[in-house]
C-alpha cells in the first residue's frame, strides 16, 4: 500500500537562540507544535537543546527526550549532523572557518578536528537508534570544491583522488550507522564535494553503493545551479530518505549569474526564500515524491535574506500540510471496473 509523507516539520538550527521560547527544548517544541508542526529535527551540535553524548550512551535520556517532545505534541523527525559531517573532510583554505564549527581544544589541528568530528558522527548513529531513528542528516565535507572551476588545469587524477579519500573517510562510519540501523542522508550542497547527482555518483562510487549512503532533497540548492530537481527525484528517488523544504529564486541579470559576482545574499541573483516567495515548483515536487513512496517527512528549512524567521516559520506549516499529498488507495476509474476472468479475456481479444 503507497503512503503519504508525515509533516510538516522543520529544523530548529536557524531558530535556536539564548532566547526564550528559543533557548531549551521544551520551549522551542512547543513553540513548532504552536505554528502547527508536527515534528523537529534536532541539530545535535547544540547544546542548549540537546546532549549527544549522553544521547549515544542513555537510552533513559533518548525516552526524556522524546517524552518532552510527546508533551508539547510533536515528534523527532531526525538528527542533523551537519556541522560535524562537513569536518569529516576539510580542505586546508577552509581550516579557519570550518574550526568554528569544532570545540576550541582542538582549533588549529585539523587532525584532531577530523577525529572529533568522526566521533560525533559515531555518536550520532547510536543516539538515532535510541530514539528509534531510521535516518539522519549530514554533510560530506569537501576535499575537491576549490578546484570546481577547471581552471587552471586540474592535474589528472585529482578528483578521482579527492573522492577515494571521501570514501575511506566515510566508509567506516556508514559501516557504523549500518550497525545501528540507520541512514545517513547528505544534503547536496554547494561547498560540498557532493554537490549534485554527478558527485553524488562519484561519492556512492567510492563507498562501494552503500546501502546507508542517502540523500537528504533540498531543491533549493539545485534551482540555484540550474539543475532540474524534477528529474533528479526520478533519477534518485530510490536514495532520497529526507526532504529540506526550502524555497530559492534565480533572478539572473547582465552583470551577474550563478556564481552571482561575490555579492552578499540580498544583491545575489541567486538567493534562498521564504516557502511560496521563490521560484521552486513545490507542487511538482511534492507530487513527484507521492508518485515514489516517499514515507519519511518533509521539513521545513528556513533561511530567507528578506523575511523575519517568524514569519517564515508561521507560513512555513500550513505550506507544507497544503502541499502534503494523501496518497491514494484506490484507482479514480475503479467504479466503471468489472470482474473478468482468462476465458473472458481471450473472447475479448478473439483468441
Amino acid at each position: 500500500m503507497a503512503s503519504t509523507m508525515k509533516g510538516p516539520g522543520v529544523f530548529l538550527a536557524q531558530f535556536a537562540s539564548d532566547s526564550a521560547p528559543f533557548n531549551s527544548l521544551p520551549a522551542i517544541a512547543k513553540w513548532a507544535a504552536g505554528l502547527g508542526y508536527e515534528g523537529v529535527q534536532i541539530p545535535t551540535w547544540d547544546a542548549r537543546l540537546f546532549d549527544l553524548e549522553k544521547a549515544a550512551s542513555s537510552a533513559a535520556y533518548c525516552d526524556e527526550v522524546k517524552g518532552i517532545l510527546g508533551d508539547a505534541g510533536v515528534a523527532v523527525t531526525e538528527l542533523s549532523t551537519h556541522l560535524q559531517g562537513q569536518l569529516v573532510a576539510v580542505h586546508p583554505a577552509y581550516d579557519a572557518q570550518f574550526d568554528g564549527f569544532a570545540p576550541a581544544s582542538v582549533h588549529g589541528n585539523p587532525k584532531a578536528r577530523q577525529a572529533w568530528a568522526v566521533e560525533q558522527m559515531r555518536l550520532a548513529a547510536k543516539a538515532s537508534k535510541n530514539l528509534g531513528l531510521g535516518a539522519s542528516v549530514s554533510f560530506t565535507g569537501a576535499l575537491a570544491f576549490p578546484y570546481l572551476y577547471p581552471w587552471p588545469q586540474r592535474p589528472a587524477g585529482l578528483i578521482e583522488e579527492a573522492f577515494a579519500e571521501l570514501g575511506r573517510r566515510w566508509k567506516p562510519i556508514l559501516d557504523a550507522y549500518e550497525d545501528a540501523g540507520v541512514d545517513v542522508c547528505y544534503e547536496i550542497h554547494p561547498g560540498e564535494d557532493v554537490f549534485d547527482g554527478a558527485t553524488f555518483e562519484m561519492f556512492l562510487d567510492a563507498v562501494g553503493g552503500h546501502a546507508r549512503c542517502n540523500i537528504n532533497y533540498d531543491p533549493s540548492h539545485f534551482l540555484l545551479q540550474q539543475l532540474d530537481y524534477l528529474d533528479f527525484i526520478d533519477i534518485y528517488h530510490e536514495r532520497i530518505k529526507a526532504f529540506h523544504v526550502k524555497d530559492a529564486e534565480f533572478n539572473p541579470t547582465g552583470r551577474q549569474g550563478v556564481y552571482s559576482g561575490y555579492k552578499g545574499w540580498m544583491e545575489r541573483a541567486g538567493r534562498f526564500r521564504s516557502l511560496g516567495d521563490g521560484q521552486v515548483d513545490f507542487s511538482g515536487i511534492f507530487s513527484r515524491l507521492a508518485q515514489y513512496d516517499y514515507a519519511s517527512w518533509a521539513v521545513l528549512e528556513w533561511e530567507c535574506c528578506l523575511k523575519h524567521p517568524e514569519d517564515g516559520a508561521a507560513e512555513g506549516a500550513p505550506f507544507i500540510r497544503n502541499h502534503i499529498v494523501r496518497v491514494t488507495e484506490k484507482a479514480f476509474d475503479d467504479f466503471a471496473g468489472a470482474a473478468t476472468d482468462r476465458t473472458a479475456l481471450r473472447k475479448m481479444m478473439g483468441i
